[in-house]
């Protein structure tokens, strides 16, 4: 029997009456980045840039063993701290993380205002090197921002599985912002935001709470 999008959104719901309590303790941690200091916003942004092509979970580690050596650190140390936790992409890494810095006061400013995250997020794609439409999302969901979809392979094998979509062999900017609407719609069917809805399919995916 092909499986479909209301069979997806049922299982969806169940995971959310059995860990609904934990993803929303996580969104709550999330908003608190936010209201933290630029160090912090910028510890955020630093680990979507390091989740490009890479483990998410790893990437997290890496994070909380730099923390503030994200600003700190010249270029060449920091490519060196990588390479010694095992990032895959250490020189490239580092230098999209130095060059971020510049635009702190900026990123700050945005996060901070009551833009769309969804303009926020094109400022994000413009002007911080290593950022793509998945990655915004990420850390902009990272610091509270619940309206964009982080749109991973997970989410769309998990999409693909209930015959939702066609998994694309690349997301370009088109496709990216076609399956977030599928993904909104999805999210207000359960009456949930994109930000619990990603937690939520992400647990259905991987069994696991990340972020």
């Amino acid at each position: 029997m092909m499986k479909s999008k209301s069979e997806l959104i049922r299982k969806i719901k169940k995971a959310r009456e059995e860990i609904g309590n934990i993803v929303k303790k996580r969104l709550k941690e999330f908003n608190k980045v936010r209201s933290s200091s630029k160090k912090k916003i910028f510890e955020e942004l630093s680990f979507c840039l390091l989740t490009a092509n890479f483990n998410a979970e790893r990437s997290w580690t890496i994070q909380n063993k730099i923390k503030s050596g994200f600003l700190t650190l010249s270029e060449a140390k920091l490519s060196k701290k990588l390479r010694e936790l095992g990032h895959r992409f250490p020189n490239t890494r580092a230098n999209y993380i130095v060059r971020a810095r510049k635009h702190i006061d900026k990123v700050y400013d945005l996060v901070k205002s009551r833009k769309d995250p969804k303009e926020i997020r094109e400022w994000l794609v413009r002007n911080i090197k290593g950022l793509g439409y998945k990655e915004a999302s990420h850390f902009l969901r990272n610091i509270g921002l619940k309206d964009v979809a982080i749109i991973d392979f997970h989410i769309l094998d998990l999409l693909a599985k209930y015959n939702i979509i066609e998994k694309p062999k690349s997301l370009s900017k088109r496709k990216y912002l076609e399956i977030e609407k599928v993904l909104e719609t999805i999210a207000k069917k359960i009456g949930v935001s994109l930000a619990e809805l990603d937690l939520l399919m992400w647990y259905l995916e991987t069994g696991k709470i990340l972020k």
